[in-house]
């Protein structure tokens, strides 16, 4: 009889976890994310581009050819290392 009892609780408490991770993963979803117009503008600023600064783009992109070992590829198909 106690080993019937635990297996039920065991399952009760399986479904129960169960449930309670469907309605956390459920609920992040949101169908629809929308901009208020009154932030649209903070958006459409000009610090909010991400090439606003030539000298960090430079910067970044030497960093990242640096670490995957290729040049060029910005804006083209294809990387440096002439596998294209």
């Amino acid at each position: 009889m106690n080993n019937s009892s635990t297996t039920t609780q065991k399952v009760k408490s399986l479904l129960f976890s169960g449930a309670v991770c469907l309605l956390l993963v459920g609920g992040g979803c949101s169908p629809k994310v929308t901009v208020k117009p009154m932030e649209r503008a903070h958006l459409a600023d000009y610090l909010m581009r991400p090439d606003r600064d030539k000298l960090a783009v430079k910067m970044n992109d030497h960093a990242f050819y640096s670490r995957e070992a290729s040049r060029g590829g910005r804006g083209v198909g294809g990387g440096g290392c002439g596998c294209n």
